[in-house]
């Protein structure tokens, strides 16, 4: 498959680019399964996170940085689905990087980012850049593309 071709694909740059918050699934140090929601940016090759450095997630990513990442809608009809497998590098950073205010800036009122920003910048004197390279992609949109189960149901079906 050829990640960057998927990931070009109108459907899939729209939802890259989306206000939609990321579903980030990881491995929990416990050994458990974990699916949260995480505001991201896309940088154009990479989906693009950041969090705190006491999060459950950054010494967990660093155990195990293979996850998987969704974004996707269902309304309006058809659903939207962008698949991504990768691997998380994690790098610690001072103060908060100017993406991620920009990318805050998709989920967050107009009318309160300002001192959302202000507080932000104030309460958080480094956070965790976690970059995720795509090494498998998949778009769901439902009118050309389906979940390979539901291909070959069809096509048994039709044949």
């Amino acid at each position: 498959m050829d990640v960057t071709a998927e990931l070009a694909k109108p459907i899939a740059q729209q939802l890259l680019r989306s206000d939609i918050p990321a579903r980030l699934a990881y491995d929990g140090l416990d050994g458990a399964p974990r699916v949260i929601p995480i505001g991201f940016w896309y940088d154009g090759a990479n989906v693009v996170m950041a969090t705190v450095p006491g999060s459950a997630k950054v010494p967990a990513l660093r155990r195990n940085p293979r996850v998987a990442i969704t974004i996707d809608y269902v309304s309006p009809w058809p659903p939207r689905v962008l698949l991504i497998r990768g691997t998380a590098h994690l790098e610690l950073v001072d103060g908060v990087p100017d993406a991620y205010i920009e990318a805050s800036r998709k989920v967050t009122p107009a009318d309160v980012f300002e001192s959302w920003e202000q507080g932000v910048r104030a309460l958080y004197e480094q956070m965790v850049v976690i970059t995720v390279t795509p090494d498998w992609a998949k778009l769901l949109d439902f009118e050309t593309t389906l979940p390979k189960a539901v291909e070959e149901l069809l096509q048994a079906r039709q044949g």
